[in-house]
């Protein structure tokens, strides 16, 4: 018996177009009945939902059930809690704006809510990492080179929890994170005034290091700022700056010798 091949071939190719379309229906009834479900529940059923499922490390049903937290009962509890649990949630997703910018928002329509020490934190935290300095320094990058372009912000918002709620958890870390980001920032601007120094523009080089001094007092790298300073104003010929800038670093580093701002490499005979 001869079978037509094309109307067998195309059995397969027809019964696979029919399953999709009952999975896109299933899916959109699926779907419908979510959202009919969401809106038949309260404020505080919604908040358990989205805390549960936050905790199974659902964070797209979480972030979706807390969502509509907010927007159904933005004045209650369980939604001024819904936003910080959102930050948290935002972040852990890699969603780093939206993580701020929830931040942001709850600072803003909650200024004395005791939790705003953890959205200072958590707004210091994005900032912090959204440069990878592990991974750069894996290649070799020296991250003090790079211009300080979030590290400022971070900073600010560790400070704001280390000095408005010293008493809060996240105080000491938030500690340990500024002290780290502001030695980096310091070590940026030293670099910056070994490149003015290499090219003879020791006024500027001199300038960046008193910056270094003034806003980064206690870094590691303000003996190379006076350094470069005495330098800097010995070959200006401003010699009471350079004899007084000498004393500053003969109390502060009594066993030491100021070097000078800019090295000779040792391949170099000129």
């Amino acid at each position: 018996m001869k079978h037509d091949s094309g109307l067998v071939n195309g059995y397969p190719r027809l019964a696979g177009v029919i399953l999709l379309v009952m999975l896109a229906l299933v899916g959109g009834c699926r779907s419908r009945g979510t959202e009919r479900d969401l809106a038949r529940q309260n404020a505080q059923t919604l908040y358990d939902n989205a805390h549960r499922a936050m905790l199974r490390y659902d964070f797209e049903y979480s972030v979706r059930l807390y969502e509509a937290l907010t927007a159904r009962f933005p004045f209650t509890d369980q939604a001024r809690q819904a936003r910080l649990d959102l930050i948290y949630l935002y972040y852990r997703k890699g969603e780093k704006e939206s993580a701020t910018d929830a931040a942001d928002q709850f600072l803003l329509e909650n200024p004395t809510h005791p939790r705003c020490d953890y959205a200072w934190y958590m707004k210091g935290l994005i900032e912090y990492e959204r440069t990878p300095w592990a991974f750069e320094r894996w290649f070799g990058v020296d991250m003090a080179r790079r211009p300080p372009t979030s590290a400022m912000t971070a900073v600010t918002a560790f400070g704001t929890v280390v000095q408005r709620y010293p008493k809060s958890g996240y105080a000491h870390d938030a500690r340990r994170r500024m002290i780290y980001l502001r030695n980096r920032l310091a070590e940026y601007e030293i670099n910056v005034a070994r490149y003015y120094a290499r090219r003879g523009a020791w006024l500027a080089a001199a300038q960046r290091s008193q910056r270094v001094i003034e806003q980064y007092d206690g870094a590691p790298v303000v003996r190379d700022a006076l350094e470069i300073m005495i330098d800097s104003y010995g070959r200006l010929g401003l010699t009471d700056l350079k004899i007084n800038v000498e004393k500053t670093y003969a109390v502060n580093f009594p066993e030491a010798r100021p070097k000078a701002a800019v090295r000779r490499a040792w391949w170099r005979i000129w």
